[in-house]
């Protein structure tokens, strides 16, 4: 199975020969073993390479299933046997892993000294996909979409602010009713962004339509146009408190208040290795609220 996953990956029997440390002609000879057992093609020559089959494709993603639990289940039998060992790949949004990384590193180092950790930076919906194939053994995500393949555990609900340049009229109250963002010309990330589906669905529930102007993915790209007199944004209120007061004005939304909720998100039925596990116990005793604000 192994060999005939390579060559798939690498859609060529000499990149996969090379990769493996094999001959191209005993490669070869195994992937025809396997196929003959299967009683079907699940590779086509073109001229690029070889391609898989539409059984093969199904193969693949078996023989990838397969091979990761099977490396799951080594790292697993290593970690029982002393010291945690191995690598641990995490998903974490940018802003978070901006405000958290170093900490968490350097727990992480000072626990694990024989381990890895890699961190890969994303919007939320991009991590999201990532764990769901594979890619990341655990992340952190705001406001998620609910799968079945998912468990969610909250980490830190962060209410959502209004802000806007002081100079802009209307000059922003305290506080903002739900009911009346409307009122205010706003610059938001374009979905599936966290913060566009929770504010819309919100604003939904209450019968309000929003005044949206301009559409930016980056928190500090939005704070900057807010703080500028572009138009007035919906942020987390950590992305708005470290702002100057003469720059950027922010006003809580209430009636009803819309929380943010950060949340770690890890496989339901792939069992996580004593590292991922230890990785999550990690971010569950973080204080993330007292990181972020």
């Amino acid at each position: 199975m192994l060999y005939f996953v390579r060559v798939a990956e690498q859609r060529s029997f000499s990149r996969a020969a090379e990769l493996l440390g094999v001959s191209q002609p005993s490669l070869s000879r195994q992937v025809q073993l396997l196929e003959a057992e299967v009683g079907t093609h699940l590779l086509v020559r073109n001229g690029r390479g070889v391609e898989p089959t539409e059984a093969g494709q199904r193969l693949l993603g078996h023989g990838k299933a397969l091979l990761d639990m099977a490396d799951r289940a080594l790292a697993d039998v290593r970690d029982r046997g002393g010291d945690t060992v191995g690598k641990v790949v995490i998903g974490l949004p940018a802003r978070v892993a901006q405000a958290i990384t170093p900490s968490l590193i350097g727990r992480f180092r000072e626990r694990f000294p024989r381990a890895a950790i890699s961190v890969a930076e994303g919007l939320s919906a991009q991590l999201r996909e990532s764990l769901l194939a594979e890619r990341l053994e655990l992340a952190v995500l705001y406001d998620p979409a609910p799968s079945p393949q998912l468990t969610f555990e909250s980490l830190y609900r962060e209410p959502l602010v209004l802000a806007g340049s002081p100079a802009l009229a209307p000059r922003l109250p305290r506080s903002v009713p739900v009911a009346k963002l409307a009122q205010y010309p706003l610059v938001v990330p374009s979905p599936p962004n966290a913060i566009r589906s929770l504010l819309e669905r919100t604003c939904r529930g209450q019968g309000v339509g929003l005044n949206v102007v301009a559409e930016v993915d980056a928190v500090g790209t939005i704070r900057e146009l807010a703080a500028r007199g572009q138009a007035y944004a919906v942020l987390p209120r950590s992305a708005v408190a470290g702002a100057a007061p003469q720059m950027l004005r922010m006003a809580r939304i209430v009636e009803p208040e819309i929380l943010n909720d950060l949340v770690l998100a890890i496989p339901a039925k792939r069992p996580g290795t004593r590292l991922a596990q230890a990785t999550a116990e990690l971010l569950r005793e973080m204080d993330i609220g007292a990181v972020l604000a």
